[in-house]
């Protein structure tokens, strides 16, 4: 299972990594993903999950 939000999508991104002699080279961006237990129809189960997607009560936690 990939580390991506099961709420909103959220997962990698990429962008480049800036030297100071301005020479850029690919990297990635982790979302900030959380392993947490959500109930989902009644049921408890382990979802991943994003930290705003948690702040902002988008999700019941078990």
């Amino acid at each position: 299972m990939s580390r991506v939000c099961s709420v909103c999508g959220k997962g990698k991104l990429s962008g480049n990594l800036v030297s100071h002699s301005n020479r850029k080279t690919p990297r990635s961006y982790n979302a900030n993903v959380q392993k947490v237990k959500v109930v989902k129809d009644g049921t408890v189960s382990s979802a991943y999950v994003c930290t705003r997607c948690l702040k902002s009560n988008s999700v019941e936690r078990a």
